[in-house]
């Protein structure tokens, strides 16, 4: 099929103008470099010249980030903080390590300052019921398994992380601790979040108080601490 050559027409900033209205139609074509540079020249003066309404309402980087200080420092201050925390330690977890501690077996330690009130943790595990917990429990026992790590969150539910937790689960008790656990509501789930009661120093271990209601099989301390209660329970 014979295919007539559209005209070669050319706009006012030196391209050319594309006939059929797509340039892929047309074929190659060579550009003079007299066109090239002023087309150039005009886009380049174009991007420069910003449109008069961004000049006014775009204030300078420097303007730009102390207004997003404040906004963010009013937000905190008016929002709940503990979610705000939460989405800061996902996005970045503190330095921990476990190692063996002089209070019993293993312990978790800090491997950077941690100031006060700061969420040190989050207590992760699986979110079972009273039922299965008490199960668990006894099979646990039957297995050997010298400790179970389950931490009530509520009536109901227990994070059991004998099997599938973190680093928390080794966080030891203590009459004296450093930390203090706390539930928070996260989209609708509740989480258990060890929080920094003062400020720890590198290679201090974490520790806090697992508050194990009272029985009559009493479970003995060994925090060592000052006005140790002498048990758990």
């Amino acid at each position: 099929t014979s295919l007539s050559t559209p005209k070669k027409k050319k706009r006012d900033d030196g391209m050319r103008e594309h006939v059929t209205g797509c340039a892929r139609s047309e074929g190659y074509y060579k550009i003079d470099k007299k066109d090239k540079l002023k087309y150039l020249n005009n886009s380049r003066a174009f991007a420069e010249e910003p449109p008069a309404d961004t000049q006014v309402r775009n204030p300078p980087v420097p303007g730009r980030r102390s207004e997003q200080r404040r906004l963010l420092s009013s937000f905190t201050g008016s929002c709940d903080s503990d979610l705000l925390k939460f989405n800061q330690l996902k996005f970045r977890k503190k330095k921990l390590k476990f190692c063996k501690s002089h209070i019993h077996d293993w312990g978790l330690f800090a491997m950077e300052p941690i100031a006060a009130d700061e969420m040190v943790i989050e207590y992760v595990g699986q979110n079972i019921r009273q039922v299965i917990a008490d199960m668990r429990e006894k099979r646990y026992e039957d297995e050997g398994i010298g400790s179970s790590y389950m931490f009530r969150v509520d009536h109901d539910t227990i994070i059991d992380a004998t099997k599938c937790g973190n680093f928390a689960r080794f966080i030891n008790h203590s009459c004296n601790p450093n930390c203090y656990a706390k539930v928070i509501t996260v989209e609708s789930q509740k989480k258990i979040v060890i929080y920094s009661k003062q400020h720890i120093n590198v290679n201090e271990e974490i520790t806090y108080d697992y508050k194990f209601p009272i029985e009559d099989v009493k479970i003995p301390c060994l925090c060592g601490s000052e006005n140790c209660r002498g048990t758990l329970n």
